[in-house]
């Protein structure tokens, strides 16, 4: 294997890696690399594995919280104390978002991969300008309701906006955090809601695409750029999302609307 096969798997796995936590869509920034620079990956390993890299960077930020909210939810159901309600509830909530994403990507699966692939770039600036357009909406949206305000019409809603994510230039983490500012919740409620339904949805992308991963032709002369690639993606999420929680207590939505603008922009014209 040459030293650009090994480049082109590091490179992607950065970008995606590096555009998962915040609200620019990390799948349609990867099809555009694919498609600009002329990058083939063959099979869904690649996709499974950086995914799954970032995933691990969303558990061990939030693994405090996530610790946390797992023992309230357990002692709610022994004990039914309504202190733990709060944190019972949130999960509970979280399942219900989890819903529509998981129904509509078993169900569009084919649909999806077969209609939006590298070459449709015009279909990712587009979207790409959704998503500048609705984080202009939002920039400077102040909400008030936290953990035990959300209500199930909240969670509803914010697991249709990741559903809609499933399209290419759709950021999932800009639709879910537009979708929950937009229903008064607090910067910070919001962004935890939508890293903790990544959670649900990652894990059932890995599970689904084990078997088709473990038996991909050709699969071990690729184990040296897939790990490059999930390092890569791992570090680069990892940081990223810090960066992107420091941006969001700041309030500072307003240069992913303009970044998503001028992409998209670029992409439709040239």
């Amino acid at each position: 294997m040459d030293i650009w096969e090994l480049v082109k798997y590091m490179f992607l796995g950065v970008l995606q890696g590096f555009t998962e936590p915040i609200p620019v869509s990390s799948s349609g920034h990867v099809l555009l690399a694919r498609h600009w620079f002329g990058i083939e990956v063959e099979g869904l390993s690649f996709e499974i594995l950086v995914n799954f890299a970032s995933l691990l960077a969303v558990l061990l930020i939030y693994r405090s919280d996530l610790i946390h909210i797992t023992k309230h939810s357990l002692k709610f159901i022994q004990t039914k104390d309504i202190k733990y309600k709060k944190d019972f509830m949130f999960v509970v909530y979280l399942v219900i978002a989890t819903i529509p994403a998981a129904i509509l990507g078993i169900t569009l699966e084919d649909f999806i991969s077969g209609t939006f692939n590298e070459n449709d770039v015009k279909i990712i600036g587009a979207a790409l300008i959704i998503t500048g357009i609705a984080l202009w909406f939002i920039r400077n949206l102040r909400g008030k309701k936290n953990d035990q305000n959300i209500t199930l019409l909240d969670a509803v809603i914010v697991g249709l906006a990741q559903a809609i994510a499933l399209i290419p230039g759709i950021s999932r983490s800009g639709a879910t955090i537009v979708a929950a500012l937009a229903r008064g919740w607090k910067q910070e409620t919001a962004m935890r809601f939508s890293f903790f339904l990544y959670i649900p949805i990652s894990i059932g992308v890995m599970v689904f695409g084990m078997s088709d991963m473990i038996n991909e032709p050709g699969i071990e002369s690729r184990i040296i750029p897939y790990t490059l690639a999930f390092l890569g993606a791992l570090i680069a999420s990892y940081f990223s999302l810090k960066w992107f929680m420091g941006i969001m207590q700041r309030g500072n939505l307003i240069i992913f609307t303009v970044y998503c603008l001028i992409v998209g922009t670029f992409v439709l014209l040239f």
